[in-house]
Protein backbone atom coordinates (compact mmCIF):
# COMPACT_ATOMS: atom_id res chain seq x y z
CA UNK A 1 0.00 0.00 0.00
CA UNK A 2 1.33 3.31 -1.09
CA UNK A 3 2.34 6.04 1.59
CA UNK A 4 1.79 9.87 1.59
CA UNK A 5 3.69 12.60 3.99
CA UNK A 6 2.68 16.64 4.15
CA UNK A 7 4.87 18.68 6.03
CA UNK A 8 2.87 21.65 6.85
CA UNK A 9 3.81 25.31 8.09
CA UNK A 10 1.65 28.46 8.38
CA UNK A 11 -1.27 29.49 9.27
CA UNK A 12 -4.18 28.13 9.99
CA UNK A 13 -5.86 27.99 6.21
CA UNK A 14 -2.78 26.29 5.90
CA UNK A 15 -3.41 23.68 7.91
CA UNK A 16 -6.90 23.30 6.72
CA UNK A 17 -5.62 22.90 3.08
CA UNK A 18 -2.96 20.13 3.87
CA UNK A 19 -6.02 18.27 5.95
CA UNK A 20 -8.28 18.02 2.50
CA UNK A 21 -5.16 16.82 1.21
CA UNK A 22 -4.48 14.38 3.67
CA UNK A 23 -8.27 13.27 3.31
CA UNK A 24 -8.12 13.46 -0.28
CA UNK A 25 -4.93 11.13 -0.20
CA UNK A 26 -6.49 8.72 2.08
CA UNK A 27 -9.58 8.92 -0.22
CA UNK A 28 -7.43 7.65 -2.94
CA UNK A 29 -5.88 4.41 -0.50
CA UNK A 30 -2.84 5.84 0.38
CA UNK A 31 -1.71 6.01 3.73
CA UNK A 32 0.06 7.80 6.10
CA UNK A 33 3.43 6.95 6.38
CA UNK A 34 5.91 7.33 10.12
CA UNK A 35 8.44 9.20 8.61
CA UNK A 36 9.12 11.62 5.38
CA UNK A 37 11.68 9.33 3.75
CA UNK A 38 9.68 6.12 3.89
CA UNK A 39 6.61 8.01 1.74
CA UNK A 40 5.39 7.63 -2.33
CA UNK A 41 4.13 10.86 -2.36
CA UNK A 42 5.46 14.02 -0.51
CA UNK A 43 3.65 17.24 -0.25
CA UNK A 44 5.42 20.43 1.74
CA UNK A 45 2.63 23.21 1.97
CA UNK A 46 4.55 26.11 2.57
CA UNK A 47 4.74 29.28 4.02
CA UNK A 48 6.60 32.23 3.57
CA UNK A 49 5.27 35.22 5.18
CA UNK A 50 8.09 35.83 7.75
CA UNK A 51 11.62 34.90 6.98
CA UNK A 52 11.96 32.33 9.70
CA UNK A 53 9.52 30.26 8.13
CA UNK A 54 10.60 30.92 4.03
CA UNK A 55 14.37 29.42 5.94
CA UNK A 56 12.75 26.50 7.10
CA UNK A 57 10.52 25.88 3.63
CA UNK A 58 14.19 26.04 1.67
CA UNK A 59 15.82 23.96 4.51
CA UNK A 60 13.19 20.58 4.81
CA UNK A 61 12.93 21.15 0.61
CA UNK A 62 16.72 21.20 0.03
CA UNK A 63 16.48 18.07 2.95
CA UNK A 64 14.72 15.68 0.36
CA UNK A 65 16.99 16.34 -2.42
CA UNK A 66 18.82 12.92 -1.29
CA UNK A 67 15.48 10.99 -0.68
CA UNK A 68 14.62 11.61 -4.16
CA UNK A 69 17.99 10.24 -5.42
CA UNK A 70 17.37 6.74 -3.31
CA UNK A 71 13.68 6.72 -4.43
CA UNK A 72 13.36 8.64 -7.88
CA UNK A 73 9.74 7.08 -8.31
CA UNK A 74 8.89 9.14 -5.03
CA UNK A 75 6.40 12.02 -6.17
CA UNK A 76 7.43 15.08 -4.49
CA UNK A 77 5.25 18.60 -4.23
CA UNK A 78 5.98 22.07 -3.00
CA UNK A 79 2.57 23.61 -2.67
CA UNK A 80 1.56 27.02 -0.73
CA UNK A 81 2.93 30.54 -0.46
CA UNK A 82 6.46 29.21 -2.01
CA UNK A 83 5.13 28.85 -4.84
CA UNK A 84 4.97 32.28 -6.94
CA UNK A 85 7.22 31.29 -10.26
CA UNK A 86 6.66 27.74 -11.03
CA UNK A 87 9.22 27.67 -14.22
CA UNK A 88 12.09 29.74 -12.33
CA UNK A 89 11.28 27.12 -9.22
CA UNK A 90 11.37 23.88 -11.79
CA UNK A 91 15.07 25.38 -13.18
CA UNK A 92 16.07 25.83 -9.42
CA UNK A 93 14.68 22.35 -7.75
CA UNK A 94 14.66 20.12 -11.03
CA UNK A 95 14.01 16.79 -8.62
CA UNK A 96 10.78 18.61 -7.26
CA UNK A 97 7.72 17.13 -9.74
CA UNK A 98 4.95 19.22 -9.17
CA UNK A 99 4.50 22.92 -7.97
CA UNK A 100 1.29 24.26 -6.57
CA UNK A 101 -0.64 27.19 -5.78
CA UNK A 102 -1.71 28.27 -2.00
CA UNK A 103 -5.25 26.37 -1.56
CA UNK A 104 -5.08 23.97 -4.90
CA UNK A 105 -5.87 20.94 -3.50
CA UNK A 106 -7.59 19.46 -6.19
CA UNK A 107 -4.67 20.35 -8.45
CA UNK A 108 -2.61 18.32 -6.23
CA UNK A 109 -4.48 15.48 -6.59
CA UNK A 110 -5.00 15.23 -9.75
CA UNK A 111 -0.84 15.40 -10.19
CA UNK A 112 -0.72 12.95 -7.92
CA UNK A 113 -3.18 10.45 -10.13
CA UNK A 114 -1.24 11.87 -13.37
CA UNK A 115 1.95 10.04 -11.83
CA UNK A 116 0.41 6.87 -12.25
CA UNK A 117 1.43 6.11 -8.16
CA UNK A 118 -2.40 6.54 -6.71
CA UNK A 119 -3.67 2.49 -6.01
CA UNK A 120 -7.19 1.61 -7.09
CA UNK A 121 -9.38 3.42 -4.41
CA UNK A 122 -13.50 3.95 -3.54
CA UNK A 123 -14.61 6.82 -5.34
CA UNK A 124 -14.77 9.84 -3.50
CA UNK A 125 -17.24 12.66 -3.21
CA UNK A 126 -19.76 10.87 -6.00
CA UNK A 127 -17.23 9.82 -8.33
CA UNK A 128 -18.88 6.04 -8.81
CA UNK A 129 -15.69 4.86 -11.78
CA UNK A 130 -12.81 4.71 -10.55
CA UNK A 131 -11.54 6.58 -13.87
CA UNK A 132 -13.34 9.39 -13.67
CA UNK A 133 -11.45 12.73 -11.96
CA UNK A 134 -11.69 12.83 -8.54
CA UNK A 135 -13.45 16.06 -7.37
CA UNK A 136 -13.63 18.66 -4.26
CA UNK A 137 -17.47 18.00 -2.33
CA UNK A 138 -19.71 20.02 -4.23
CA UNK A 139 -22.04 22.84 -2.97
CA UNK A 140 -25.69 21.26 -1.86
CA UNK A 141 -28.64 24.09 -1.42
CA UNK A 142 -29.63 25.22 2.33
CA UNK A 143 -32.36 22.93 2.09
CA UNK A 144 -30.89 20.05 1.83
CA UNK A 145 -30.04 18.01 5.05
CA UNK A 146 -26.45 16.99 5.80
CA UNK A 147 -25.16 14.96 3.31
CA UNK A 148 -23.44 11.70 3.93
CA UNK A 149 -20.69 9.63 2.95
CA UNK A 150 -20.87 7.30 0.14
CA UNK A 151 -21.07 4.10 2.08
CA UNK A 152 -18.51 2.72 4.78
CA UNK A 153 -15.66 2.31 2.71
CA UNK A 154 -15.29 5.63 1.62
CA UNK A 155 -15.70 6.27 5.20
CA UNK A 156 -13.23 4.68 6.66
CA UNK A 157 -10.61 5.91 4.40
CA UNK A 158 -10.65 9.71 6.05
CA UNK A 159 -8.86 9.59 9.14
CA UNK A 160 -10.93 10.59 12.37
CA UNK A 161 -11.63 14.66 12.35
CA UNK A 162 -10.20 16.40 15.29
CA UNK A 163 -12.81 18.23 17.52
CA UNK A 164 -11.59 21.78 16.08
CA UNK A 165 -11.64 21.46 12.33
CA UNK A 166 -10.92 24.82 10.57
CA UNK A 167 -12.79 25.56 7.30
CA UNK A 168 -11.88 28.38 5.02
CA UNK A 169 -14.76 30.31 3.74
CA UNK A 170 -12.60 32.60 1.58
CA UNK A 171 -9.28 32.64 -0.03
CA UNK A 172 -7.29 35.57 -0.90
CA UNK A 173 -7.15 38.94 0.15
CA UNK A 174 -8.05 42.21 -1.81
CA UNK A 175 -6.09 44.60 0.56
CA UNK A 176 -2.75 45.88 -0.35
CA UNK A 177 -1.20 46.10 2.93
CA UNK A 178 2.67 47.06 2.10
CA UNK A 179 4.84 44.10 3.58
CA UNK A 180 2.38 41.46 2.89
CA UNK A 181 2.93 38.98 0.24
CA UNK A 182 -0.27 36.92 0.46
CA UNK A 183 -2.30 39.02 -2.49
CA UNK A 184 0.82 38.40 -4.57
CA UNK A 185 0.33 34.41 -3.94
CA UNK A 186 -3.22 33.73 -3.24
CA UNK A 187 -4.60 36.37 -5.23
CA UNK A 188 -7.80 38.81 -4.80
CA UNK A 189 -10.66 37.70 -1.89
CA UNK A 190 -12.66 34.69 -3.86
CA UNK A 191 -15.88 33.27 -1.65
CA UNK A 192 -16.90 29.90 -1.22
CA UNK A 193 -20.71 29.61 -1.17
CA UNK A 194 -22.32 29.33 2.26
CA UNK A 195 -24.26 26.14 1.15
CA UNK A 196 -20.59 24.62 0.14
CA UNK A 197 -19.48 25.60 3.83
CA UNK A 198 -22.56 24.69 5.64
CA UNK A 199 -22.01 21.17 3.71
CA UNK A 200 -18.65 20.76 4.68
CA UNK A 201 -19.50 21.86 8.34
CA UNK A 202 -21.94 18.97 8.42
CA UNK A 203 -19.52 16.67 7.15
CA UNK A 204 -17.02 17.78 9.62
CA UNK A 205 -19.92 17.02 12.14
CA UNK A 206 -20.52 13.70 11.36
CA UNK A 207 -17.03 12.97 11.54
CA UNK A 208 -16.79 14.25 15.17
CA UNK A 209 -16.05 17.68 14.98
CA UNK A 210 -17.38 19.75 17.33
CA UNK A 211 -16.06 23.44 16.73
CA UNK A 212 -15.39 24.74 13.23
CA UNK A 213 -13.08 27.90 13.11
CA UNK A 214 -14.01 29.93 9.47
CA UNK A 215 -10.81 31.21 8.06
CA UNK A 216 -9.77 33.77 5.36
CA UNK A 217 -7.12 36.01 4.96
CA UNK A 218 -9.88 38.86 5.96
CA UNK A 219 -12.67 36.82 6.72
CA UNK A 220 -14.85 39.85 7.21
CA UNK A 221 -14.58 40.30 3.68
CA UNK A 222 -16.72 37.14 3.42
CA UNK A 223 -19.41 37.47 0.69
CA UNK A 224 -19.26 40.95 -0.54
CA UNK A 225 -18.13 39.01 -4.04
CA UNK A 226 -21.05 36.57 -4.39
CA UNK A 227 -24.25 37.27 -6.35
CA UNK A 228 -26.60 37.95 -4.28
CA UNK A 229 -23.73 39.48 -2.12
CA UNK A 230 -23.85 38.20 1.33
CA UNK A 231 -21.38 39.18 4.37
CA UNK A 232 -19.74 37.07 7.33
CA UNK A 233 -23.09 37.17 9.74
CA UNK A 234 -25.10 35.78 7.11
CA UNK A 235 -22.83 32.67 7.23
CA UNK A 236 -22.14 32.78 11.23
CA UNK A 237 -26.44 32.53 10.93
CA UNK A 238 -26.37 29.52 8.63
CA UNK A 239 -23.69 27.15 9.84
CA UNK A 240 -25.26 27.92 13.25
CA UNK A 241 -27.96 25.69 12.72
CA UNK A 242 -25.53 22.87 12.13
CA UNK A 243 -26.24 19.98 14.38
CA UNK A 244 -23.59 18.47 16.47
CA UNK A 245 -21.60 21.60 16.42
CA UNK A 246 -20.62 23.07 19.42
CA UNK A 247 -18.96 26.27 18.97
CA UNK A 248 -18.01 28.42 15.97
CA UNK A 249 -15.27 30.95 15.36
CA UNK A 250 -13.78 33.08 12.89
CA UNK A 251 -10.35 34.38 11.87
CA UNK A 252 -8.55 36.64 11.21
CA UNK A 253 -10.19 40.00 10.89
CA UNK A 254 -9.58 43.25 9.26
CA UNK A 255 -10.13 46.08 11.77
CA UNK A 256 -11.81 48.40 8.88
CA UNK A 257 -13.97 45.28 7.59
CA UNK A 258 -14.97 43.80 10.61
CA UNK A 259 -18.93 45.34 10.61
CA UNK A 260 -21.38 45.94 13.57
CA UNK A 261 -23.49 43.43 12.07
CA UNK A 262 -20.32 40.61 12.79
CA UNK A 263 -20.07 41.92 16.52
CA UNK A 264 -24.31 41.74 17.02
CA UNK A 265 -24.07 38.23 15.66
CA UNK A 266 -21.12 36.65 17.76
CA UNK A 267 -23.53 38.91 20.60
CA UNK A 268 -26.62 37.04 19.98
CA UNK A 269 -25.36 34.00 18.60
CA UNK A 270 -24.47 31.09 21.18
CA UNK A 271 -22.61 28.88 19.46
CA UNK A 272 -20.43 31.79 17.95
CA UNK A 273 -17.35 32.37 20.57
CA UNK A 274 -16.78 35.55 22.32
CA UNK A 275 -12.87 35.74 20.80
CA UNK A 276 -11.56 38.05 17.92
CA UNK A 277 -8.36 38.10 16.05
CA UNK A 278 -7.89 41.46 15.11
CA UNK A 279 -4.53 42.58 14.12
CA UNK A 280 -3.58 45.93 14.61
CA UNK A 281 -0.12 45.82 13.64
CA UNK A 282 1.15 49.16 14.96
CA UNK A 283 -0.23 51.74 17.58
CA UNK A 284 1.63 54.15 15.64
CA UNK A 285 -0.58 56.24 12.45
CA UNK A 286 2.79 57.28 10.62
CA UNK A 287 3.63 53.14 10.58
CA UNK A 288 0.24 52.30 9.86
CA UNK A 289 0.12 54.37 6.35
CA UNK A 290 3.61 53.01 5.47
CA UNK A 291 1.97 49.48 6.32
CA UNK A 292 -0.99 50.30 4.20
CA UNK A 293 -3.35 49.29 6.93
CA UNK A 294 -7.21 51.51 6.30
CA UNK A 295 -7.27 52.90 9.91
CA UNK A 296 -6.10 55.07 12.22
CA UNK A 297 -4.97 54.00 16.37
CA UNK A 298 -7.84 56.03 17.38
CA UNK A 299 -10.29 54.09 15.13
CA UNK A 300 -8.71 50.62 16.20
CA UNK A 301 -9.34 51.56 19.70
CA UNK A 302 -12.62 52.86 19.07
CA UNK A 303 -13.79 49.45 17.48
CA UNK A 304 -12.20 47.21 20.73
CA UNK A 305 -14.78 49.91 22.86
CA UNK A 306 -17.54 48.80 20.52
CA UNK A 307 -16.75 44.85 20.96
CA UNK A 308 -16.32 45.14 24.58
CA UNK A 309 -19.40 47.34 25.07
CA UNK A 310 -21.70 44.78 23.00
CA UNK A 311 -19.75 41.60 24.32
CA UNK A 312 -18.81 42.12 27.35
CA UNK A 313 -15.97 39.53 28.13
CA UNK A 314 -15.04 39.25 24.61
CA UNK A 315 -11.28 37.84 23.96
CA UNK A 316 -9.67 39.68 21.96
CA UNK A 317 -5.88 39.22 19.84
CA UNK A 318 -3.67 41.09 18.00
CA UNK A 319 -0.62 40.75 15.64
CA UNK A 320 1.92 43.45 15.67
CA UNK A 321 4.98 43.95 13.75
CA UNK A 322 7.39 45.42 14.92
CA UNK A 323 10.53 47.26 13.34
CA UNK A 324 8.98 48.29 10.58
CA UNK A 325 10.68 50.73 8.03
CA UNK A 326 10.38 54.42 9.63
CA UNK A 327 9.71 53.13 12.88
CA UNK A 328 10.99 55.36 15.04
CA UNK A 329 11.38 54.85 18.87
CA UNK A 330 8.29 57.28 19.52
CA UNK A 331 6.27 55.29 16.83
CA UNK A 332 7.21 51.98 19.02
CA UNK A 333 6.29 53.64 22.15
CA UNK A 334 2.88 54.44 20.74
CA UNK A 335 2.59 50.86 19.79
CA UNK A 336 3.62 50.16 23.62
CA UNK A 337 1.14 51.97 25.32
CA UNK A 338 -1.51 51.01 22.89
CA UNK A 339 -0.95 47.26 24.27
CA UNK A 340 -0.80 48.60 27.62
CA UNK A 341 -4.47 50.28 27.46
CA UNK A 342 -6.21 47.29 25.51
CA UNK A 343 -4.54 44.50 27.51
CA UNK A 344 -5.03 42.26 24.64
CA UNK A 345 -5.79 38.42 25.37
CA UNK A 346 -3.04 37.42 23.16
CA UNK A 347 -0.70 39.24 20.93
CA UNK A 348 1.56 37.35 18.12
CA UNK A 349 4.70 39.47 17.54
CA UNK A 350 7.42 39.38 14.73
CA UNK A 351 10.39 41.44 13.62
CA UNK A 352 10.22 42.95 10.34
CA UNK A 353 11.33 41.42 8.18
CA UNK A 354 11.58 42.38 4.07
CA UNK A 355 9.17 40.02 1.88
CA UNK A 356 10.52 40.19 -2.11
CA UNK A 357 8.04 41.72 -4.25
CA UNK A 358 6.38 43.58 -1.76
CA UNK A 359 5.77 47.40 -1.98
CA UNK A 360 7.59 47.61 1.27
CA UNK A 361 10.90 45.99 -0.47
CA UNK A 362 11.57 49.38 -1.91
CA UNK A 363 11.55 50.93 1.92
CA UNK A 364 14.71 51.18 3.60
CA UNK A 365 14.88 48.72 6.19
CA UNK A 366 16.64 50.98 8.55
CA UNK A 367 15.85 49.59 12.12
CA UNK A 368 19.42 47.47 12.83
CA UNK A 369 18.14 43.81 13.88
CA UNK A 370 18.99 43.89 17.58
CA UNK A 371 16.64 47.02 18.30
CA UNK A 372 13.98 44.89 16.27
CA UNK A 373 14.74 42.19 18.73
CA UNK A 374 15.00 44.55 21.82
CA UNK A 375 11.28 45.43 20.88
CA UNK A 376 10.05 42.37 20.02
CA UNK A 377 11.21 41.03 23.40
CA UNK A 378 9.90 44.30 25.33
CA UNK A 379 6.19 43.14 23.74
CA UNK A 380 6.62 39.42 25.06
CA UNK A 381 8.21 40.54 28.24
CA UNK A 382 4.49 43.46 28.26
CA UNK A 383 2.32 40.67 27.13
CA UNK A 384 3.57 38.55 28.93
CA UNK A 385 2.62 40.21 32.14
CA UNK A 386 -0.76 41.01 31.33
CA UNK A 387 -2.43 37.89 29.91
CA UNK A 388 -0.61 36.77 33.33
CA UNK A 389 -3.23 38.99 35.17
CA UNK A 390 -5.93 38.74 32.77
CA UNK A 391 -5.39 34.81 33.07
CA UNK A 392 -5.09 34.91 37.43
CA UNK A 393 -8.28 36.66 37.69
CA UNK A 394 -10.06 33.36 36.76
CA UNK A 395 -8.78 31.71 39.29
CA UNK A 396 -11.51 29.99 41.64
CA UNK A 397 -14.13 30.68 38.41
CA UNK A 398 -15.69 27.95 36.60
CA UNK A 399 -15.01 27.80 32.87
CA UNK A 400 -17.04 25.79 29.91
CA UNK A 401 -14.03 23.72 28.24
CA UNK A 402 -14.36 21.79 25.08
CA UNK A 403 -11.82 19.26 25.28
CA UNK A 404 -9.66 18.03 22.14
CA UNK A 405 -7.48 15.39 23.56
CA UNK A 406 -4.77 14.51 26.52
CA UNK A 407 -1.32 15.14 27.00
CA UNK A 408 0.86 13.61 29.60
CA UNK A 409 -2.69 11.68 30.84
CA UNK A 410 -4.14 15.19 31.24
CA UNK A 411 -7.65 16.40 29.07
CA UNK A 412 -7.31 19.47 27.41
CA UNK A 413 -9.37 21.86 25.83
CA UNK A 414 -9.61 25.38 25.20
CA UNK A 415 -12.33 28.13 26.68
CA UNK A 416 -15.19 30.04 24.84
CA UNK A 417 -12.12 32.65 25.15
CA UNK A 418 -9.71 30.49 23.05
CA UNK A 419 -7.98 29.67 26.56
CA UNK A 420 -5.93 26.34 26.93
CA UNK A 421 -7.21 24.41 29.74
CA UNK A 422 -5.83 21.07 31.28
CA UNK A 423 -7.55 19.01 33.88
CA UNK A 424 -7.52 15.49 35.53
CA UNK A 425 -10.46 13.01 34.69
CA UNK A 426 -11.71 9.56 34.66
CA UNK A 427 -13.70 8.13 31.74
CA UNK A 428 -13.37 9.63 28.29
CA UNK A 429 -13.92 13.79 27.76
CA UNK A 430 -12.97 13.53 24.48
CA UNK A 431 -15.26 16.14 22.20
CA UNK A 432 -17.33 16.64 25.25
CA UNK A 433 -18.11 20.40 26.99
CA UNK A 434 -16.95 20.44 30.95
CA UNK A 435 -16.86 22.39 33.67
CA UNK A 436 -13.91 23.23 35.10
CA UNK A 437 -12.71 24.79 38.26
CA UNK A 438 -9.76 26.70 37.59
CA UNK A 439 -6.85 26.25 40.46
CA UNK A 440 -3.98 27.47 38.95
CA UNK A 441 -3.28 30.40 36.02
CA UNK A 442 -0.16 30.74 34.08
CA UNK A 443 0.35 33.28 31.38
CA UNK A 444 -0.07 30.50 28.54
CA UNK A 445 -2.48 28.05 30.26
CA UNK A 446 -4.50 27.26 32.89
CA UNK A 447 -5.37 24.23 35.01
CA UNK A 448 -8.58 22.94 37.20
CA UNK A 449 -10.70 20.47 37.79
CA UNK A 450 -13.83 19.16 37.06
CA UNK A 451 -16.99 20.04 38.59
CA UNK A 452 -19.93 18.35 39.28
Amino acid sequence: MPLYYVWNIGCQMNAADARRVEEGLEAMGFRRAPQIEQADVIVLNTCVVRQSAEDRVWGRLHSLKPVKRRNPTAFLALMGCAVGDPKALAAQFPYVDAFIRPSDVEGLLRAVEQSGLAPAAPARCGSERSGEPRTLPQPVPLSEPCPSDEGEDSRAAVPPSPVSRGITAIYGCNHRCTYCIVRLRRGGETSRPVADIVREACQTAERGAREVVLLGQNVDAYGRDLNPPQDLADLLYAVHEVEGIYRIRFLTSHPGDLSPRVIQAVRDLPKVCEHFELPVQSGDDGVLRRMGRTYTAAEYRALVAAIREAVPGAAIATDIIVGFPGETEEAFQNTYRLLEEIRFDAVHVAAYSVRPGTPAERLPDDVPPDEKERRRKAVDDLQKRIVGEINRALVGQAVEVLVEGQKKGRWFGRTRTNKLVFFEGAGDWLGRLAQVRITWAGPWSLVGEVTP
